[in-house]
């Protein structure tokens, strides 16, 4: 699993709402698709991306497969985004800056 496989992973609306919906608990692939208009095989190849971005886990409960969030599966995102995070206060007062500039 890249920052990249978790990017393309996340791309994809449909996935996000599935992890959305995961955020609330665990569940099962046909918990997952309600409200959604796709076949059974479309949400088990969004759940295989996910997977394997290691966004999500499974585990076989009977006859079916449930669902969660991995909790440190964003952490590369988390980090990704954390180099970044020192440039928007700087930015945004240079921002600032120059919106007062132009005002005068």
């Amino acid at each position: 699993m890249t920052e990249t496989d978790i990017f393309k992973a996340l791309a994809d609306p449909t996935r996000r709402h599935m992890l959305e919906r995961l955020s609330a608990g665990e569940r099962n692939a046909t918990e997952l698709r309600e409200g959604l208009a796709m076949s059974q095989p479309a949400i088990s190849q969004h759940l295989a991306v996910l997977r394997s971005a290691g966004l999500i886990e499974e585990e076989k409960s009977g006859r079916q497969m449930r669902y969660r969030i991995r909790p440190d599966g964003l952490a590369p995102v988390v980090d990704w985004l954390a180099r970044y995070r020192a440039f928007w206060p700087e930015r945004v007062d240079r921002l600032k800056t120059l919106l007062r500039e132009m005002d005068q």
